[in-house]
């Protein structure tokens, strides 16, 4: 007979579980709707720019607007959000929480839950968008570089975020941030929009405005990060040691601001720098070391070089 001394202890609570639930029919329009409408722009981009031509305020624009979203994502939502490789002080946390958002890739909370689920299971089974997971063949690689580019996007499952990002739950201001995301789509779009039309007193500058530097800049931006998911983990070189196939792609390192030195980043996660070799351009590391000498951001994880040789000779061992 079970008396109170012998009762059996109550189960331990065990991790919570990878996914919560399912993205409603709506979102799903919605994803596909900001996919497609920068992609396509993307495509009508080239004919457009030789029939019409391509103004200066438009490259301008176009250009600042994905410095500031592109950093925003490798800076803020990557380096800083998803892995901590350096604090921030208030103003800092939350500008790159905005900066991050213009890119429209999702929500700041979306993304690094997602991100933070793909180390936890790189290029095994629960990595959201490995391309490995289809098989070895060409016919697999094909299916899998689809998925892990784009089609990962279309998958309804959704992070549980009580799992993989409950620092960011327990944060106000991030929160207001998630919040705000609609608000901040319109802004990314409009912002070139408004400043063309003002800058030319036109509605044909706010047109030309909104269509580079809005979506054909998104739409770059879009297939940029996508490629680290997909190219970055199929091709390339691994001169380091990690536990999936990432690797280093050299010809993207300008536009990715750094993200495509990726066989480091996945031997390193919570390093800040990402090019550690010479020649390795790696322009969010850059703007990290700006933002430390100014004093926003301190404790910053930089490579050493005892670290990167215990890395290099483990990958040769193997």
């Amino acid at each position: 007979m079970t008396t109170l001394d012998t009762a059996p202890a109550p189960p331990r609570a065990g991790p919570a579980p990878v996914l919560d639930g399912q993205r409603p029919p709506g979102e799903m329009f919605l994803v596909g709707l900001f996919v497609a409408l920068p992609t396509l722009a993307l495509f009508a981009a080239v004919p457009l720019a030789w029939g019409w031509g391509l103004g200066w305020l438009d490259v301008a624009l176009a250009v600042a607007f994905y410095a500031v979203s592109c950093l925003g994502v490798t800076v803020g939502f990557h380096r800083y959000f998803t892995h901590g490789a350096f604090k921030a002080k208030r103003p800092l946390r939350i500008a790159l929480a905005i900066a991050g958002s213009l890119s429209l890739q999702g929500s700041v909370l979306d993304w690094v839950g997602d991100h933070r689920r793909h180390h936890a299971f790189s290029d095994k089974e629960g990595d959201p968008h490995s391309p490995w997971l289809h098989g070895t063949g060409p016919a697999a690689l094909i299916t899998g570089f689809w998925h892990a580019h784009l089609g990962w996007l279309f998958n309804r499952d959704l992070t549980n975020m009580k799992r993989f990002a409950p620092d960011l739950l327990a944060d106000r201001d991030i929160q207001r941030v998630d919040r705000a995301f609609p608000l901040i789509v319109v802004v990314s779009l409009l912002g070139p929009a408004l400043i063309g039309g003002l800058v030319t007193m036109s509605w044909w500058g706010a047109l030309t405005a909104l269509f580079w530097a809005g979506f054909v800049r998104v739409a770059v931006l879009h297939h940029v990060t996508w490629s680290i998911n997909s190219i970055c983990h199929i091709w390339g070189e691994r001169p380091f040691a990690s536990r999936d196939k990432s690797a280093n792609v050299w010809w993207l390192a300008v536009l990715s601001c750094g993200e495509s030195w990726h066989n480091l980043h996945h031997a390193d996660p919570t390093c800040a720098r990402h090019g550690v070799k010479k020649g390795q351009i790696d322009i969010s590391a850059v703007v990290i070391r700006g933002f430390e000498k100014l004093g926003w951001a301190f404790d910053v994880r930089w490579p050493t070089t005892r670290r990167l040789e215990r890395l290099s000779a483990t990958k040769a061992r193997s």
